[in-house]
């Protein structure tokens, strides 16, 4: 009887580890099939995906070209900018820093970076390392990313600027994803590694973890063989666009990587730090990055119910299948890009896509994990793809409406002329307005390289063009009180700060 019962169990194990290591058929016969779709439905230039199970690379492949119009094929070793997932290393970075004994993460920024000034004396006094990483500062979402993204501003500029800020909530008592906080743990590693923040990653990350391609910094990503170039829509149509360089932030966003060399990360972060035998980094480091810090309030799956979203440093979480999510996505100018583990099921995804409009980087990883555990094919991508093309009817909707209104050629009551000239906000700078032929052009104090084209819509309304795509076209209202032009307020595309920005009049 208990020879009949062993061999019982020993089928039920067997079985199971059989079981595990199977590739789901979505992966073995559709895959392909599905980013194809979703490249043509897209427009995606190009894509790199990443799959590791169990320790291992089971997919890694690109698929179309690096440039569009371009022959050059996207391939394993390809480098895109991936963006936001560089805050998982950042965050890295300060714990292992913690394990060497050389910082405690609740130590206050103030003790590495005493010049560090922020509007409120008791905040700034309390800020700590910890809060600036997992957006817990009262910050609305993106709030002041106008004023570093793409801008002239260096790193030192950046957190002064950011400092000048009045935060919408009061701190610690709402999550608003801040890029600028990464910016000061930066200069935080710098002051207290003694390397800047992208020489540290390169000896203590890149080096040991043998991602040998990756670079941490845009300006060594253009110097680079073998990258995706960026792209986004211009006038409804998928266009190549200039690269831009953010290493004013470079710790939140500006890592460029492939999926080969980014297998080597995520082997690690799911097998306690470890890659290739060798301990790279510390197990308590990877613990102190998945601590549960800031509570996002969102709802981030669009079928199944989640219980929770939270932020860690430099992580999100959330629970899935009675297992937890650890993941993030990445945006920059031209890309996107996500990478997801399920530590539980010792699963990694990472796409990787060189367009900054389409949904596929996020769709193709709920297909992996939803294939790995075996739920119904949902097939997310039509479904974001479906939704985005009417978003896109009613955006294309307004947009001729407006047009109609430039089409009309109205003439303000006040003179064109009368709107030219300085305009200033008190942390940003200044703005300058000029009569060129029948239009206003924009030009601003810290973003020499770009410019806007201001037409007249009625109601002292201006519809305002970036020459930067990524900044979009918004409505500037202007104020005007007793005939005299008081002030307007500033917008750019949600993809880069969802505030409103007052110029006043000088």
């Amino acid at each position: 009887m208990k020879k009949l019962y062993f061999l019982i169990f020993f089928l039920i194990i067997t079985s199971f580890n059989l079981f595990s290591q199977n590739t789901p058929s979505f992966i073995s016969d559709s895959i392909d099939n599905y980013i194809q779709r979703g490249m043509n439905n897209w427009q995606i230039p190009g894509v790199a995906v990443l799959i590791v199970k169990d320790g291992k690379v089971v997919f890694e492949k690109g698929f179309g070209v690096k440039e569009l119009g371009k022959n050059e094929l996207v391939d394993k070793n390809t480098l895109f900018m991936i963006g936001s997932n560089t805050k998982a290393f950042t965050g890295t970075a300060l714990a292992m820093l913690e394990h060497d004994e050389k910082l405690k993460l609740d130590d206050k920024v103030t003790k590495y970076l005493s010049d560090f000034k922020m509007k409120d004396e008791w905040v700034n006094k309390e800020l700590n390392l910890l809060d600036i990483v997992s957006h817990r500062m009262g910050l609305e979402t993106f709030q002041g990313d106008f004023m570093y993204w793409t801008s002239d501003l260096n790193a030192d500029e950046v957190i002064e600027k950011f400092g000048m800020i009045s935060p919408k909530y009061n701190f610690r008592t709402k999550y608003g994803y801040t890029n600028a906080g990464y910016a000061i743990a930066g200069k935080v590693i710098e002051k207290v590694s003694g390397l800047s923040w992208g020489e540290f990653l390169k000896e203590k990350i890149f080096k040991p973890l043998e991602m040998n391609r990756t670079v941490p910094l845009s300006e060594e990503f253009v110097k680079s063989d073998n990258i995706a170039k960026p792209h986004t829509y211009v006038d409804g149509k998928i266009s190549l666009i200039p690269f831009q360089n953010i290493d004013n932030l470079a710790p939140c966003g500006s890592i460029g990587s492939s999926v080969n060399d980014l297998s080597h990360w995520v082997i690690a972060q799911l097998d306690s730090g470890k890659y290739d035998g060798v301990n790279v980094i510390p197990i308590s480091a990877i613990q102190k990055t998945r601590q549960l810090l800031s509570i996002e309030r969102r709802v981030s799956h669009p079928y199944n119910k989640t219980h929770y979203t939270l932020y860690g440093m430099g992580w999100e979480f959330q629970d899935y299948e009675g297992k937890e999510i650890v993941s993030h996505t990445g945006g920059v100018n031209g890309f996107v890009t996500s990478v997801t583990l399920m530590p539980e099921e010792n699963l990694g995804i990472v796409v990787l896509t060189n367009t900054d409009q389409n949904a596929l980087f996020v769709s193709l990883k709920w297909e992996i994990l939803d294939s790995y555990f075996g739920l119904p094919y949902r097939n997310y991508d039509s479904t974001f793809f479906a939704s985005n093309q009417k978003s896109k009817e009613k955006r294309n909707k307004w947009f001729k409406e407006i047009q109609d209104s430039v089409n009309m050629k109205l003439i303000p009551e006040i003179s064109l002329s009368e709107f030219e000239g300085r305009y200033v906000n008190d942390v940003y700078g200044y703005a300058e307005l000029k009569l060129v032929k029948d239009n206003l052009e924009l030009s601003l104090e810290h973003h020499s390289k770009l410019k806007g084209k201001l037409e007249y819509i009625g109601n002292y309304r201006f519809f305002c063009t970036y020459s930067d795509p990524t900044y979009g076209k918004k409505i500037f209202p202007f104020i005007i009180e007793g005939g005299e032009i008081k002030s307007f307020d500033l917008f750019v595309d949600d993809f880069v700060d969802y505030q409103a920005y007052k110029f006043v009049k000088k």
